[in-house]
């Protein structure tokens, strides 16, 4: 760097100065590096993944696009996934494809499900895109004689105190082997059956609203339903720790559908959707 002949007349005080404005330092680099990566945004893209392979068309999932997109670019060249796949749709393929990606960091279980969870994610995007809206699912925890994890159990408790009473469980989380007439839905995590017992009908409801709104697919079954006595099935909206059936359940829940597997419509109370972390943003 050649200064100009009048530097030599400056004082060292005001020539250091000059100096240290002139030279970027190696952690200016990376700052600037990290602001010039584009973002993933986290929220947008599981939300996609639970919806879009339960879609009967290509629709994209709206605001999801530009995250997906970043997502399957960085499959692609991972060989993980065709590059005709590669269309903003986190569709089935995608989902296959991100769930070998996971194993592939020796993930397994509800942690290689195809749905992307902070770890997977940020190790995706390293270098290529930074993460933002992160959804963290949090350490499994109690409630009562069931495990489900905090962020479950912090929807569960906001709910009850919609409702201004409590409700008990019948069923928890990552309980793979538990019930066969759960069909799986409960072996990973976000997933809760709720008991009814002494409850009316517009108590039953009351519940099933007040778990819509802080966030989860919620539903009354009967023992026609699914040969399980009466109960609420809950699933939290964008658990990282789903199970593939769980995912489907959203996706239908999305969609304006029960979540059984016949696919009939929606027969709970109408709230407008939301995730739980939407819902502390609202």
């Amino acid at each position: 760097m050649k200064l100009p002949a009048c530097a030599a007349a400056l004082p060292p005080a005001v020539l250091l100065a000059a100096l240290a404005g002139m030279v970027a330092t190696p952690a200016a680099h990376a700052t600037a590096h990290a602001t010039a990566l584009p973002s993933a945004n986290m929220e947008a893209v599981v939300k996609a993944a639970q919806i879009d392979p339960r879609r009967p068309d290509d629709t994209l999932t709206p605001g999801a696009k530009a995250g997906v997109l970043l997502v399957e670019r960085a499959l692609r060249d991972r060989r993980l996934l065709d590059a005709k796949w590669v269309d903003g749709y986190f569709g089935t393929t995608t989902v296959a494809a991100y769930a070998k990606y996971q194993k592939s960091l020796g993930l397994t279980g509800s942690d290689a499900n195809g749905l992307p969870g902070r770890t997977s994610l940020t190790k995706l995007g390293a270098g290529r895109f930074k993460v933002t809206g992160v959804i963290s699912p949090g350490a499994r925890v109690s409630v009562g004689a069931y495990v489900v994890n905090a962020r479950t159990r912090s929807m569960l408790k906001e709910a009850k105190r919609l409702l201004g009473r409590d409700f008990e469980l019948d069923q928890g989380s990552y309980n793979p082997g538990g019930d066969p007439t759960s069909a799986g839905t409960h072996d990973g995590g976000g997933v809760v059956d709720i008991s009814v017992k002494g409850m009316d009908s517009a108590t039953r409801t009351a519940v099933v609203r007040a778990l819509r709104l802080v966030g989860f697919a919620a539903w009354l079954r009967s023992p026609q339903q699914d040969d399980w006595p009466w109960h609420i099935h809950a699933v939290a909206i964008s658990d990282t720790d789903l199970s593939s059936q769980a995912q489907h359940q959203i996706g239908d829940y999305y969609l304006g559908l029960n979540g059984l597997a016949g696919r009939g419509p929606d027969d709970g109370p109408k709230v407008t959707i939301r995730t739980w972390e939407e819902y502390q943003r609202r």
